[in-house]
């Protein structure tokens, strides 16, 4: 699910780290967005709606929706689309 080859553009992947997405161990880059790391390892839903529980998925990319809010670390709330992955992090989808 990761673009490897563009056209116009050329990508430079960081060093492989290791994250805890709901209790399963996954891999992304350091430094790229979480929302991208989830992304490419195949999580398309990223939050649910609040009042119809509508699955919401990588949507703005620019930290402007509430699209992406996850808890991070045990921090709720935070916009995945902009926040950068390390080493270790936890992550999990907010209820």
């Amino acid at each position: 699910m990761r673009i490897q080859e563009h056209p116009i553009l050329h990508f430079k992947p960081g060093k492989k780290v290791s994250f805890i997405f709901e209790g399963k161990k996954m891999e992304g880059y350091l430094d790229e967005p979480i929302a991208a790391a989830l992304v490419a390892a195949g999580i398309k839903v990223l939050s649910y709606s609040r009042k119809l529980k509508r699955p919401r998925g990588f949507f703005c990319a620019i930290g402007n929706c509430s699209s992406c809010l996850m808890k991070v670390n045990g921090i709720p709330n935070v916009r995945t689309c902009i926040t950068r992955l390390e080493e270790g992090m936890i992550i999990e989808r907010q209820c």
